[in-house]
């Protein structure tokens, strides 16, 4: 197995994503979209989520399909962001239609970065313009680091971003993971510049370090953002996507199982400080031949590309004036 051409989301065929960054508040918003309204679910895992209209996702509520996601930081303030989304959706004529009225399904979702060394001292709150701008430019290409959602994004002692990956499975489905990084955990291992992911790096995506070789210690996987700031700002947004054609309770099981790629990337992981939150966007183009055995394996692909999307996120962050923690590469490869 491969990543896609482009070894993002968006090699999920009709999937786009723009991203609006203000880096005088150090904060930002992502877009996901598409061609045509897709499946989508959520599974939240952190003690400390911030959503907007995710009940509505539920295998057992009555909305088919939404029109986009959207990731963002702000922690509250940047739940404006989705209203941006809906308002220009609803321009384009997107949308549940009720009646003479579209009412495009737009659920997001927040991370914490009111702490960053940002000027948060605004008057008018900046989301909601963040969430229209970064819809206007979505397209297949798109930066990843310090940018978006993940513009203001921080580890443990690191910088974090915005990444994302994707794998092309043997029987030609495409799994692809979007995600801002943000917790209170590592990401590296220690003091070292291996990843915590770098046993499921493919190529040099996130430097080509691998696997640190060595036995970690209990307390070198203990340490979370408290060790190197007083104020923790945390939360690990993500949208793992596919081309499979699932249910509603398909795309659940499988953000259940991508989970894991968070388990596998940052220690610790899923902790009463975080907001976990895995969505799964499906667009239903190819059919499971073995549904079962292929979900499982959807699975295990969900939670690979989005450990490594969390890897690449921070291994793309660059220096911005005033942040609190350094890039990865600034870190280790100044040296």
């Amino acid at each position: 197995m491969k990543p896609g051409k482009r070894n993002l989301i968006t090699d999920v065929a009709g999937l786009f994503v723009g991203s609006a960054t203000d880096q005088n508040i150090k904060t930002g918003v992502t877009v996901l979209t598409a061609d045509r309204p897709f499946v989508a679910a959520v599974d939240v895992m952190g003690g400390a989520p911030g959503t907007r209209d995710t009940d509505l996702l539920a295998p057992d509520k009555s909305v088919e399909g939404v029109d986009a996601l959207v990731l963002s930081g702000g922690s509250a303030f940047g739940l404006d962001a989705p209203g941006g989304v809906v308002d220009v959706l609803a321009r384009r004529g997107r949308g549940f239609e009720v009646g003479p009225v579209n009412v495009p399904i737009v659920p997001g979702a927040i991370l914490f970065d009111l702490i960053n060394g940002g000027n948060k001292n605004w008057t008018l709150n900046p989301y909601r313009a963040l969430g229209v701008e970064a819809l206007e430019v979505v397209g297949e290409m798109f930066d990843l680091g310090s940018v978006g959602a993940g513009a203001g994004a921080t580890s443990a002692s690191l910088k974090g971003g915005l990444g994302s990956a994707s794998i092309v499975l043997e029987n030609g489905i495409t799994v692809g993971a979007l995600v801002a990084a943000n917790p209170t955990g590592q990401v590296n291992v220690g003091e070292t510049a291996h990843f915590w992911a770098g046993a499921f790096e493919m190529g040099d995506e996130f430097g080509g370090l691998g696997p640190l070789g060595e036995r970690v210690s209990f307390e070198m996987a203990a340490r979370t953002k408290q060790d190197f700031v007083r104020q923790g700002a945390n939360t690990t947004i993500a949208i793992v996507a596919t081309d499979a054609q699932l249910s509603n309770a398909q795309a659940k099981r499988l953000a259940i199982a991508a989970q894991d790629g968070i388990g596998r990337a940052i220690v610790p992981a899923h902790t009463p400080v975080d907001g976990d939150l895995v969505f799964v966007a499906a667009t239903g183009k190819k059919a499971l031949n073995e549904p079962i055995m292929d979900l499982a394996m959807l699975g295990h692909a969900g939670a690979v590309c989005l450990s490594r999307a969390i890897a690449r996120g921070i291994y793309e962050a660059h220096r911005e004036p005033g942040d609190v923690f350094p890039t990865w590469k600034d870190r280790f490869l100044s040296k």
